[in-house]
C-alpha cells in the first residue's frame, strides 16, 4: 500500500536534484551536498551501494519504498522494511547496507537552527540515538509521521512557492509529534505519583531552559539542584529519568553543540570558542569534543570549511 502511495519518477529526481553530487565520505565524515541555496536534500535512491561507518552534521531519515534497507548505528542493526522509517540523529556514527535491488527515499536536513528554539531541549533525549518508527513500535503516531514525510517529499519534488519553509514547518510538526508521544506514553518518573507527573515535567522543562540559557557560565550540580528545588540526590535521579542523560553529560552536549556553530566562523580561535562555550580549559574542550564527535575541533573546522 505504501509503495502505491509513494511515487517519484526519475524525471522528478533529475529536475529537483540536478545539482546533486554523489555522497562523499572523507575520513569517516560525510560532506552533505545540500541543494544549492538550501539546507535540505531529499532524493529517490535506488543504488545498491554500501556506505562504511561515517557521520555528518545533518539529520538523516531513511524510508524504504521497495525492498528492505539495513543500517547500523551505535552497534545496533536496524532492518528497515518498506513503509518503515529510520531517523538518524546528527553526529551519529552509522553505516548503511543496501540490498541488491530496492528503492527508498533519503531525507537530510540541517537542523542547527531548530535546535536553538525554546523547548527543543526537551526533545533532545529523543535524538540521543536512532529511532526506528513502525506501525508496531509507534502505533499512536506512525501514520502521522508517515504523512508528514510524504508531504515533505511532495513539496520538495513540486514547484510550489515557499517550499523550504513548508518543509521545515512539517519537520517541526514531526518533532512535536514525537515529543508529545513521548510525554503521553512514557512514564518518565515511575516512582512519582500520577498527579505529580505534570508538575515534575514542568519543573524539568524549566531546568532545561535554564541550562540552555546559562551553559556558558560555571554551572555545578549543586547549583542546578538548588535551582530545581530538589535535593542533589533526587535531582540527579530525576534528571536522568527525564533526559536519559546525566546533568554533566547534558551540559557538555549543549556546550559542544554551541561550539559546532562557532567552529564554522574562521575568525574565532579554538581557544576562544572553548572559553566562550563554558569550558574551563582547551584541553578539557578537546577531550570532550573528541569523545562526542570522534574528531578534534580542528578537524571539525576543516570539515565545515570543506563543506
Amino acid at each position: 500500500m505504501v509503495g502505491d502511495q509513494i511515487k517519484c519518477s526519475y524525471l522528478d529526481f533529475y529536475t529537483q536534484n540536478s545539482d546533486w553530487k554523489e555522497r562523499t565520505v572523507d575520513d569517516n565524515y560525510e560532506t552533505i551536498n545540500f541543494q544549492n541555496g538550501s539546507t535540505i536534500r531529499i532524493w529517490y535512491n535506488c543504488q545498491a551501494s554500501n556506505f562504511a561507518p561515517h557521520w555528518h552534521t545533518a539529520l538523516e531519515i531513511i524510508m524504504p519504498v521497495e525492498n528492505y534497507y539495513d543500517a547500523v548505528s551505535s552497534n545496533k542493526k536496524y532492518h528497515i522494511l518498506p513503509g518503515e522509517i529510520l531517523i538518524l540523529p546528527p553526529g551519529e556514527i552509522h553505516y548503511l547496507i543496501a540490498p541488491d535491488y530496492g528503492k527508498r527515499f533519503i531525507f537530510q536536513f540541517d537542523i542547527s537552527s531548530i535546535t536553538k528554539l525554546k523547548g527543543f531541549a526537551g526533545l533532545q533525549s529523543l535524538l540521543s540515538s536512532s529511532l526506528h518508527i513502525t506501525n508496531t513500535s509507534y502505533p499512536q503516531i506512525y501514520e502521522d509521521v508517515l504523512q508528514l514525510l510524504m508531504q515533505m517529499r511532495n513539496e520538495y519534488f513540486g514547484s510550489n512557492e515557499y517550499r523550504e519553509l513548508v518543509i521545515y514547518s512539517l519537520l517541526l510538526n514531526l518533532f512535536v509529534t514525537l515529543g508529545r508521544n513521548r510525554l503521553n506514553n512514557i512514564n518518565l518518573f515511575p516512582n512519582v505519583r500520577i498527579y505529580k507527573q505534570k508538575e515534575y515535567m514542568q519543573k524539568f522543562n524549566t531546568v532545561i531552559n535554564y541550562i540552555d540559557a546559562h551553559y556558558r557560565e560555571e554551572l555545578s550540580l549543586d547549583d542546578i539542584a538548588a535551582f530545581s528545588g530538589f535535593s542533589k540526590y533526587h535531582f540527579t535521579r530525576l534528571f536522568k529519568q527525564y533526559t536519559d542523560s546525566t546533568f554533566y553529560d547534558y551540559l557538555s552536549f549543549k556546550r559542544i553543540k554551541a561550539a559546532e556553530t562557532l567552529l564554522a566562523q574562521p575568525n574565532l580561535s579554538i581557544t576562544e570558542i572553548a572559553l566562550s562555550t563554558g569550558f574551563s580549559s582547551i584541553s578539557t574542550f578537546n577531550r570532550i569534543f573528541k569523545q562526542q564527535k570522534n574528531c578534534t575541533p580542528s578537524e571539525y573546522r576543516s570539515f565545515c570549511n570543506h563543506n
